[in-house]
Order: C-alpha cells, then sequence, then structure tokens
C-alpha cells in the first residue's frame, strides 16, 4: 500500500483520497507551487515527487500549500499579496481555524481549497474505538485505584447500538472498524442519504430520535455554526445512563460544564474526548482525574502518522494541480469543510 506513487506507508495509515471532479471555472490553472510559512523537507519532497515546480512564495506563485494552523493571518496576507494563487492546500482534515479566510472567498471561483480531509481517517477511527472500548471496560477507575477494586463492572461492544454523528472519512472507517463487533449502526449527517454498512442513516434533525436507545455515541462532524453545542444538556439528558460519548471531532460540540455534570450525577457511564472546550483543558478541570472520563490532548493523530499522509494528499494534488486527475480533499467555503 503506498501514500501516493510510490512511498510506502504502513497498513493502519491509509489516506481515503475522496476526489471532485470540478467545472472548468472553478479548475486552478497549472503552474508552480510554494510551500510556506516554512519549508519542511518530506512536503518540499512530495511536490518534486509530484513533478511540481517549488518557487518562493511570490507572482509565479500558483498553488500554495500552507502548513500552519495557527498562522492564518499570515494566509491572509498571503493571498492578498499574490492574487495569482489559484489553488491552497490547508494542513488538517478540520478547516474551522480558517473559516474567516475562506468566508471572504466564498464567492469567487478560485482559490480552490483542498484539506486533509479523509487522509487522517484510519487513526483518529482507531483512537475513538480505543476511547470507545477503555469506558466501556472502565479503563479510567481501573488505571485510578491504588487497590485492588472488587466490584464488577464492565460491558462487552458486542451487539452495542452505536450512532456515530458525522458521514466523512472517520466516520466511514469507523464503521469499517466496528463491523467485527456486529453494532448496530445509525449514521447522523446533514442528508439521509444512505451509508453503506450502517444499519440506519438519519438526519442531524432527527437525532433526538436516536439518542435515546444509544449505547455509544461518536462525535465525528465537522465544528460549523450548525454543529456548535451540539450535545448540549438537553441531548444529554436523552442518553441512557448506559451510555458513552467519544468526541474525535472539536471540542466546541459538546457542552462541557453540563457533561460534567451528567458524568458527576452518574447520568452517563462515560466520555472519552480527545478534543475539548476550552482547548486545551486547563490544569485543575473537573474532567481531569474524573473516574468516568478519559481526556487526550488532540493526539487522535501525531505527526509521525499524519506526515506520510500529508505528503501522499500534497503528491496527488500537486499532480490534479498539473491537469492530471482530480483534487482530492475539496472544501466547500460556504459549508466550512
Amino acid at each position: 500500500m503506498t501514500g501516493g506513487a510510490d512511498v510506502p506507508v504502513a497498513r493502519g495509515h491509509r489516506s481515503t483520497d475522496v476526489v471532485a471532479a470540478l467545472p472548468a471555472d472553478r479548475r486552478p490553472r497549472p503552474g508552480a507551487v510554494t510551500v510556506a510559512p516554512r519549508e519542511s523537507p518530506v512536503f518540499v519532497a512530495a511536490v518534486e515527487e509530484a513533478g511540481g515546480t517549488l518557487v518562493p512564495l511570490g507572482p509565479d506563485t500558483r498553488g500554495l500549500i500552507w502548513l500552519s494552523y495557527r498562522d492564518v493571518a499570515g494566509l491572509d496576507a498571503a493571498l492578498a499579496a499574490h492574487p495569482g494563487i489559484e489553488w491552497v492546500q490547508l494542513p488538517w482534515a478540520g478547516v474551522d481555524a480558517f473559516s474567516d479566510v475562506l468566508a471572504r472567498h466564498a464567492d469567487a471561483p478560485r482559490p480552490l481549497w483542498t484539506s486533509a480531509k479523509g487522509a487522517y481517517s484510519e487513526p483518529v477511527a482507531e483512537h475513538a474505538l480505543m476511547l470507545v472500548l477503555s469506558l466501556l471496560r472502565v479503563v479510567p477507575s481501573r488505571v485510578q485505584a491504588t487497590s485492588w477494586q472488587t466490584e464488577q463492572r464492565g460491558v462487552s461492544l458486542y451487539g452495542r447500538r452505536v450512532v456515530v454523528v458525522g458521514a466523512g472519512g472517520i466516520a466511514r472507517e469507523l464503521l469499517r472498524l466496528l463491523a467485527p463487533f456486529e453494532c448496530r449502526v445509525t449514521m447522523v449527517r446533514r442528508s439521509a442519504e444512505p451509508v453503506a454498512g450502517a444499519e440506519r442513516t438519519v438526519t442531524v434533525e432527527q437525532l433526538d430520535e436516536v439518542l435515546p436507545d444509544a449505547d455509544v455515541v461518536v462525535l465525528a462532524a465537522a465544528s460549523t455554526a450548525e454543529t456548535a453545542r451540539l450535545v448540549d444538556a438537553r441531548r444529554l439528558a436523552l442518553l441512557p445512563p448506559r451510555a458513552v460519548l467519544v468526541n474525535v471531532a472539536r471540542g466546541d460540540l459538546v457542552d462541557t460544564e453540563a457533561l460534567v455534570a451528567a458524568l458527576d450525577d452518574e447520568r452517563l457511564w462515560g466520555a472519552g474526548l480527545d478534543v475539548t472546550s476550552p482547548e486545551p483543558l486547563p490544569d485543575g478541570h473537573p474532567l481531569w482525574g474524573h473516574p468516568r472520563a478519559i481526556v487526550t490532548p488532540h493526539q487522535a493523530d501525531t505527526p509521525e502518522m499524519t506526515a506520510p499522509l500529508l505528503a501522499g494528499r500534497i503528491r496527488h494534488n500537486v499532480r490534479a494541480l498539473a491537469g492530471d486527475g482530480d483534487f482530492a480533499g475539496v472544501v466547500d467555503p460556504r459549508a466550512g469543510y
């Protein structure tokens, strides 16, 4: 298996290249590529391996690979100074940090925006499954224990009802990982178009209908104005006490205070969070050390996992810029993902 044409990627770190055929007026013109705001050998190599021409940021830049998630102002300035940029590759699957920049360019046919969505699906879905299994087996309580626990607790994942919010690469990869457990999976997405392998697909408007029967809820949806605090106190109250909640999307999908209250009152079996609101989670926060919670520091995918996957996405899209195939990970600047 390869992450592009010729660089091997270990099994379990596979990129899912979801490509989009574009109308002619949205397709960028071929040209040189810039890696910014800093160069990185692995990504410079990816451009060269795909046959791209590298240039410093300037009037010859047609494609811009922007590697910083924090320097949003720098990207905005680069686009303003160099209107010839027609394609921008962003570094993460989520693009919420760039929402203001995307909005300012939403009505223009170019630049074309692509992200890493779909590229990091396997490691993040693997992390989500780890959190689910750990919560069901009461691992938070077990690892905090300082003496032998005699209470018999813990349940199996086999045959459980699982609700997955989102239908992108992470959600679909998680569906594949859940298959051996014979779970009854409901996918929640913007449309009711069926997802292969799921027992049921419903819209977000039907979320309240499926929560009362859920044993597991996994959040894998994009962070948008519509998904902010999607899981609030009211929806947490709809979940049965046996349910576990896992969030590998963005922290703002969950009302943190309401979640802590539900855990404290034992109205929820457990919560596994790789993302939090606020983030980073402050020292001394009630979720740290909570016997019903697992918090990991937004590391469902580490640089060791993502670098070869992003390099593969860059190779694919540099070839697309040259006219060889369609772009992968195309972002809708209006929808925000």
